[in-house]
């Protein structure tokens, strides 16, 4: 891809280049540049990690190029049921190191029991703990943003999880919201419980539940977490649309590392230019159109891998994505219509073959926010949940039927 140079430093002078933050330490695992792809559901299969990887790992040279990249969550029910869903959302390829897994659990005894299988059998390297979730299907079942507000079965939950990993040297992490709404802030608290328990670092989204994706993310909450956690790294998650935005949050928070999500959506190579700006450089990549229908294609080969050869169901993947990659671009509107009813990877290859290839990067509007923001709401949760920071009654009956009627991965 095209690397235009915003300054007069060559991406080569690495004499001239100082890094921004030293490497992120998470237990025995070291990640040379301190970025970290957010888990996101749908999104972060082993075929996008891939693709991030190789864009970040080409801006650094191999292993200087190395972030961490996390699997989309995994219920930990059905990864102790061996569901076969499950079993591909935790599948890494051979040069993905470290092999990162996020896990999602609203019981103590069932999230141990994933943990150990994944570190048993050697499946992961890295666990995170989700406690940032917004969707509704999830905080009604007491799990994800709405979990911390039980002080007691949030921490059974992260210390059960460091105890199986901790003997066999896998790092456990925390990545969680600042809390339900306004009303109900959770972050500081459970920043410490995460802490007291042994986590390697917390990661904190600078936005409640009751936000979802929308407004402007609370950087200064994100300060606060990392002046009151001072001993493991904290890391900020939230509105990191672009290279300079990740080191403003550094400057202003003064975290330990960034955690991207959004802000890579049609746009892996965002990763290079992390790499790149976190080691001092001042290189970005301005891709154009033909070198996006470039990655959009090499994508939809590594969903086709994903998937065991399965095309169609590669390419329903992709459609969801294509808007995102062609973002600012001049491709009209029948061209995305089409490949968003692409069928076969022949089907990607005829419509990226009729775009404008020689459209260049269109800078502003395909810069900025990018995904679903959504609109505040009312968090779903269950009855009573809001009474007490305790989980009894009718909270802890919810709880329990939630673990048992997990589905799928």
């Amino acid at each position: 891809m095209t690397a235009v140079i915003d300054s007069p430093t060559a991406p080569g002078d690495h004499a001239a280049r100082r890094p921004v933050l030293p490497p992120l330490r998470l237990g025995p695992v070291t990640i040379p540049t301190p970025v970290v792809l957010a888990p996101m559901a749908g999104i972060t299969n082993r075929a996008f990690r891939r693709l991030c990887r190789e864009f970040g790992e080409s801006a650094g040279n191999g292993e200087a190029g190395r972030c961490l990249y996390v699997s989309e969550m995994i219920t930990s029910r059905a990864l102790v049921e061996r569901t076969p869903e499950s079993m591909r959302l935790i599948t890494h390829d051979p040069q993905e190191n470290p092999r990162s897994v996020q896990l999602y659990g609203v019981d103590p005894a069932t999230v141990r029991a994933a943990v150990r299988l994944l570190v048993t059998e050697d499946r992961a390297d890295h666990v995170d703990l989700n406690f940032g979730c917004p969707v509704p299907k999830v905080t009604r079942k007491g799990g994800g943003s709405a979990l911390p507000w039980k002080t007691e079965l949030f921490r059974g939950i992260v210390a059960g999880a460091v105890a199986e990993a901790e003997p066999y040297g896998v790092p456990v992490t925390v990545k969680m919201r600042k809390g339900i709404d306004d009303d109900h802030l959770t972050y500081l608290d459970a920043g410490r419980i995460a802490r007291d328990s042994g986590v390697a670092a917390v990661a904190l989204h600078g936005r409640t539940a009751s936000q979802s994706y929308s407004g402007q993310a609370d950087w200064s909450a994100i300060a606060r977490l990392r002046e009151t956690i001072t001993d493991i790294p904290v890391l900020g998650n939230g509105d990191i649309w672009s290279a300079e935005d990740a080191l403003d949050m550094v400057a202003r928070t003064g975290v330990d590392g960034v955690v991207v999500g959004r802000g890579c959506l049609g746009r892996p190579w965002l990763f290079a230019d992390l790499v790149s700006a976190f080691a001092g450089g001042a290189s970005r990549v301005r891709p154009s159109l033909a070198e996006v229908g470039a990655a959009l294609r090499r994508h939809t080969v590594y969903l086709v891998d994903f998937y065991d050869g399965d095309e169609h169901r590669a390419c329903r993947d992709i459609r969801k994505h294509i808007a995102w990659y062609l973002k600012g671009f001049p491709a009209g509107h029948e061209i995305r219509h089409r490949l968003a009813l692409v069928d076969a990877l022949s089907d990607v290859d005829e419509l990226i073959a009729s775009l404008p290839a020689d459209a260049p990067w269109p800078g502003a509007p395909a810069e900025g926010p990018r995904g679903r923001a959504g609109s505040p709401r009312q968090v779903a949760l269950p009855d009573g949940w809001l009474d007490s920071r305790e989980l009894t009654g009718e909270s802890a009956r919810i709880v329990a039927q939630a673990e048992l009627s997990v589905s799928g991965g």
